[in-house]
């Protein structure tokens, strides 16, 4: 039973919950792959052996009973180090946060608890989730398993690691401009940003930002199989009163139309070959499995919504983030914040009132072309996973960054759900593309997800590559 970290969620929660297999034995092999890997990758950077193995011995002891253990019954999962698990720090990748000590869990974690899960481990992330690369001066930096020379994403870069090396079954990420898509993207595996309001959120001890009601940055699940993906939106999406955002709605919405609309250059993004060929061929995906793929132009707007997310990302409290990192002294999420100054200019002087209003249009600009559409086929960047730390490499780097990251900046600020898709490699590299629906419509980004990975999948899990 010393392969049961290959499994899937979904065929190991199967085999614990008829008795085949005991949560014991799935979180050995959990903790021994863990133990194998992770000094390759620094994928987790907390983790607590006993406390995940006396975790199981209680769902062992639940089936037992014949009680209801949940549909993550004793499955290995890991989550960043960026939400409130009691008695962890949350971090946040933070030296001057390292002392903040959770007292309760967050919703989503507590929810993943309910679900059965058994957590092995805490993720990476860069200092304060700020960047589509993992690394800070506390955990040191995390690596793409699939290709050490590649950044494996970020802020979730932790987590799109592990789950990819076989450290945990799903992993748990946050995304605010990209932070689950574009780890999952990086690191071959699939990764879904829910709806706002899909996922309870509330932290003790880092609070969120919230935005006029909304919260900016969700949780959502990462993994190896779209089905995964789906159990990990089921358990982490019920309900908590310390999130009065939380929406109650379905996660199987009304049949639709299999018809996507296929855009290859939204708001015009430049885009290389190889993410042209991906996206063409997951539009082929879905008209093997019975989908009308029609190629459009365009999109609603993009481009200013990327800008405008931007605007409410750091434009918020601006100066607080900046005084906070400088006393950190973490050198790339200065380079960051630095990097967004010129474009929050006049911010403060009713530049919220103008994003919330240019909000609503773009939010109804969606849902009206997605009543045509049951789902949009785009690029998830406009180049492969890039070289790591590119966004360091002087002002032509850092450009080039956020240039091919648009489209996945963008779609957060009208609330939308987004997956991250694997589809295969160009060398080492994972390609993969970004399928979007209406909002509480994951389901459908989850139904066309499968059509395209049924075309086939980079291999996963993988053994780290060391050169």
């Amino acid at each position: 039973m010393n392969d049961l970290w290959r499994l899937s969620a979904t065929d190991l929660s199967a085999l614990i919950r008829n008795r085949k297999v005991s949560a014991k034995e799935a979180t050995v092999a959990g903790l021994a792959r863990l133990d194998a890997v992770n000094p390759a990758i620094n994928a987790v950077v907390d983790h607590r052996p006993n406390e995940a193995l006396a975790r199981a011995d209680a769902v062992d002891a639940a089936i037992a009973r014949g009680d209801d253990v949940g549909p993550l019954g004793g499955v290995p999962i890991t989550v960043k180090v960026n939400i409130d698990y009691a008695t962890y720090p949350t971090s946040n990748g933070v030296k001057i946060q390292n002392e903040i000590i959770a007292t309760t869990n967050s919703p989503v974690i507590d929810n993943l608890l309910k679900a059965g899960a058994v957590i092995i481990g805490r993720t990476n992330c860069p200092a304060f989730s700020y960047r589509w690369f993992t690394t800070n001066q506390l955990y040191g930096d995390t690596k793409n398993p699939r290709d050490p020379s590649l950044t494996p994403g970020g802020s979730s870069g932790g987590a799109g690691s592990a789950v990819a090396a076989g450290i945990g079954h799903i992993a748990h990420g946050t995304d605010i401009a990209g932070s689950i898509r574009y780890p999952a993207y990086a690191c071959g595996v699939h990764g879904l940003r829910p709806t706002v309001g899909r996922i309870a959120a509330y932290n003790q001890a880092l609070p969120e930002r919230i935005i006029s009601g909304q919260i900016t940055a969700v949780s959502g699940p990462l993994a190896r199989t779209i089905n995964d993906v789906r159990l990990g939106l089921a358990a982490m999406s019920q309900p908590d009163a310390r999130d009065p955002w939380w929406v109650p709605a379905p996660l199987e919405g009304p049949t639709r139309e299999k018809r996507a609309a296929m855009c290859l250059r939204p708001d015009g993004l430049a885009i290389t070959a190889d993410v042209e060929a991906a996206v063409r061929d997951a539009g082929k995906r879905l008209e093997r499995a019975g989908w009308v793929v029609e190629e459009v132009e365009n999109t609603p707007a993009l481009r200013e919504a990327a800008a405008l997310q931007t605007q409410l990302w750091f434009g918020d409290g601006y100066q607080g983030m900046l005084d906070a990192a400088e006393r950190e002294g973490d050198p790339a999420a200065l380079v960051c914040l630095r990097g967004q100054k010129d474009k929050l200019k006049d911010f403060e002087n009713g530049g919220l009132s103008r994003a919330l209003v240019r909000r609503s249009t773009f939010v109804r600009d969606w849902e009206m072309f997605l009543q045509r559409y049951a789902v949009v086929l785009m690029p998830m960047s406009g180049e492969l996973p890039f070289p790591d730390h590119l966004d360091m490499q002087g002002q032509e780097g850092f450009d080039r960054v956020w240039a091919a990251q648009m489209p996945q900046i963008g779609i957060p600020f009208m609330g939308l759900p987004a997956l991250s898709v694997a589809t295969g490699l160009v060398g080492r590299a994972p390609t993969g593309v970004q399928v979007v629906a209406g909002r509480y419509r994951e389901d459908l980004c989850l139904l066309a997800g499968e059509a395209i990975e049924a075309g086939g999948t980079p291999p996963m899990p993988c053994d780290p590559a060391t050169a």
